[in-house]
């Protein structure tokens, strides 16, 4: 069964067009075949029983001879005498003879099939093993025989198939026709649908989700009279109101950016004169009281974590806005040693263990972000698992698959990735929040004890990061098994 609308149309045409050939063939041959058999009837009611009559008498009265009279018959007229059944004389009119020649050949069977047909003046068909199809009238004789009289089907067969076989040529080039003259005509006619099909597809490939997006331009054909233009038609208004959506989503998530970035800029400073502040009332020398030291610790503290809050911010703001990242060599091996260096000295409860390649690998990209990147993945697994946990941090180069495109395009090289991993054996992250986990303000409270507060933003800048390098960033969580794992170019530039 074809697929597309194209095919379906052009194959259902077609199968129309042959069955109605067929129809007006089958038609035409049955009215050939029964206007060539009246006018042997007619032919068989003029001459009925004369040619048998001539054998009924050939020798006592007829004074012919031979095997009847033959004068005025067609060739192939065969005539036969019966009594009670069984055949007593038969002739058939030999083409150039004077004289028929004896029906020789007739069986005992053709007896009794020329013996069955009816004396009711009418023509019937019949086939005899040795003349092939005739048309044959029995009436009764003088003597209480019946005299048969028949004529030959071989003209009438041979102009049904001639017909047959004219109208099967005709109608086979006639579907031919059709076929091609169908297949351009659909093609024509589909093109604006093929235009709306393709400018769908054009939608598809749109980054949608994010940013701003530029939708293609409207299909052209919107002309209501038909169902093509009624598609175009709706297809542009809803182009129209999608491309509404998103202006105005683009604006709003512009105007948060912006409000983001500037409140991360404006909380900056008095954050910092608050902190200074703290530490100047707790270096005083004089007398304070255990409460008064207490709050002051509070503010410094919290003053410290709102701080790294608007950072986080400032941060995030800055990548949504596609502020351009520094490009130079980056150590991966070395960050990652770094930073479990510290977690170890931040959470000794935990065990720690490295998986590293003998061999530095080594990205491009920049570095305080990428040491960022592997100190949220290191500071959640701390966070969210409990003492005695093992957290295994490895570092792999994998390489790329054959016939792969590199950066530069087709035929580009393509130096492969590097993955990194960081894999814990605690309890798990829960399934209603995992596809969730990279976006912002999303924490993992209800599976995970936190020894200490979060933000909520460390895998958001994660995949922000991860993001604006040219890699990925994702999770895989069951109970006991943890696996974060991020994808980055290896060894050259993704811009």
């Amino acid at each position: 069964m074809p697929h597309t609308i194209r095919a379906r149309l052009v194959a259902g045409v077609l199968v129309l067009i042959t069955l109605v050939c067929a129809g007006v063939g089958a038609v035409t041959s049955l009215a050939m075949e029964r206007f060539m058999v009246n006018r042997l009837d007619q032919q068989l009611s003029v001459t009925v029983g004369r040619f048998a009559a001539t054998l009924e008498h050939r020798r006592e009265r007829s004074g012919y001879g031979g095997y009847g009279d033959s004068r005025g018959q067609p060739p192939g007229t065969l005539g036969v005498r019966l009594v009670d059944g069984r055949m007593t004389d038969a002739a058939v009119v030999v083409p150039g003879q004077d004289d028929p020649r004896p029906g020789r050949g007739l069986s005992a069977d053709d007896a009794t099939v020329l013996a069955s047909v009816p004396r009711d003046g009418h023509g019937h068909s019949v086939e005899l093993s040795a003349l092939d199809d005739y048309r044959v009238m029995a009436v009764d004789g003088e003597d209480g025989d019946v005299l048969v009289n028949g004529l030959p089907m071989e003209d009438v067969n041979a102009m049904v198939h001639r017909l047959q076989f004219i109208e099967i040529v005709m109608f086979a080039a006639a579907v031919v026709f059709a076929g091609v003259a169908g297949t351009v005509w659909v093609r024509l006619s589909l093109r604006p649908l093929e235009r709306v099909a393709a400018t769908a597809r054009r939608v598809s490939t749109l980054p949608l989700s994010s940013g701003e997006v530029a939708l293609p331009d409207r299909v052209p054909d919107e002309d209501p009279r038909t169902e093509v233009g009624q598609v175009g038609a709706a297809f542009n208004r809803m182009l129209g109101h999608v491309g509404e959506a998103l202006a105005r989503r683009h604006a709003s998530e512009q105007r948060m950016r912006t409000f983001a970035a500037d409140a991360s800029h404006e909380l900056r400073t008095p954050l910092a004169t608050v902190r200074a502040h703290a530490e100047l009332a707790r270096r005083d020398p004089g007398e304070v009281s255990p409460e008064v030291r207490h709050s002051l610790e509070r503010i410094d503290a919290e003053s410290s974590r709102m701080g790294k809050l608007v950072d986080d911010l400032l941060l995030l703001a800055r990548l949504d806005a596609g502020r351009p990242l520094a490009r130079d060599p980056v150590d991966l091996t070395r960050v990652v040693i770094d930073a479990t260096g510290d977690a170890r000295v931040s959470a000794p409860g935990h065990r720690w263990r490295l998986e590293l390649p003998e061999e530095p690998v080594t990205i491009v990209g920049d570095a305080d972000r990428i040491h960022q990147v592997v100190a949220n993945l290191l500071g959640n697994a701390r966070s969210h698992t409990p003492p005695g946990t093992t957290v295994t941090v490895s570092v792999r180069a994998v390489p790329s698959a054959p016939g792969s495109e590199g950066p530069g395009g087709p035929g580009g090289p393509d130096p492969g990735r590097v993955e990194l991993t960081v894999a814990d054996d605690g309890p798990g992250i829960p399934e209603e929040i995992r596809d969730d986990l990279f976006e912002r303000f999303v924490r993992a409270d209800k599976a995970r004890s936190r020894a200490s507060g979060g933000t909520g933003l460390g895998l958001a800048i994660v995949r922000a990061v991860v993001t604006a390098h040219g890699g990925t960033a994702g999770v895989d969580s069951r109970p006991g098994r943890t696996v974060f794992r991020v994808l980055l170019p290896a060894g050259t530039d993704p811009a």
